[in-house]
């Protein structure tokens, strides 16, 4: 008799490594969080807690240097990660379809659980991440079929949670599929935590 695992779900963890891009991008973030008008708005107006270029600025890489010396990282990164996930993608190459800034309140700042349509790869690299930041919550992609499912036991193993938490340093790279879904629970911190996701077409 046997037991296997099935239809596992990718995720991958790198790093930038890097620190002078690391702090170019850190400079950069809190630049863009200050000078942003339509970003600071859009951001009260629909209650995010902090700073996002996300709905106000599409052009950072030709925008500034810095985020395209990111991108030159990330595809080596976003190019293992098709590999390693088997993606038949027919001899193309994963092409960065957006990237944004997120300069989030320490203290209670948390985004909701969200995919990312219209693109295959995403990720975020963490440029500040301060004692007590929350981290990044995975959810089981057949949450929604699991019906009358039982809890999992506390000592189910990583492959057997509904939930995964992954704790990020400054520097850390993360990617999965567009389609996993994920969310930032609310963070403890006493200073303002960066990161920069993406998307992949």
């Amino acid at each position: 008799m046997t037991t296997r695992s099935l239809f596992a779900s990718r995720f991958y963890e790198g790093e930038l490594g890097d620190a002078a891009l690391l702090a170019e991008l850190e400079g950069a973030a809190i630049d863009l969080s200050r000078e942003d008008r339509a970003g600071r708005d859009w951001c009260r107006a629909n209650g995010y807690p902090g700073y996002t270029s996300y709905a106000s600025l599409n052009d950072l890489p030709a925008r500034n240097p810095v985020f395209d010396d990111l991108r030159r990282a990330l595809d080596r990164h976003v190019r293992r990660f098709a590999e390693e996930a088997y993606l038949d993608l027919q001899g193309r190459r994963p092409k960065l379809d957006s990237l944004w800034v997120n300069v989030m309140k320490g203290a209670g700042g948390q985004h909701s659980g969200h995919i990312h349509p219209h693109s295959i790869i995403s990720g975020t690299v963490y440029i500040a991440v301060p004692e007590g930041s929350a981290g990044l919550k995975l959810e089981d992609p057949r949450l929604p079929m699991m019906m009358a499912a039982p809890l999992r036991r506390e000592d189910a193993p990583e492959d057997a949670r509904t939930f995964v938490y992954a704790a990020p340093q400054a520097g850390s790279v993360f990617l999965w599929e567009s389609w996993l879904r994920h969310e930032v629970p609310a963070g403890r911190a006493r200073e303002q935590r960066i990161s920069i996701s993406f998307n992949y077409r």
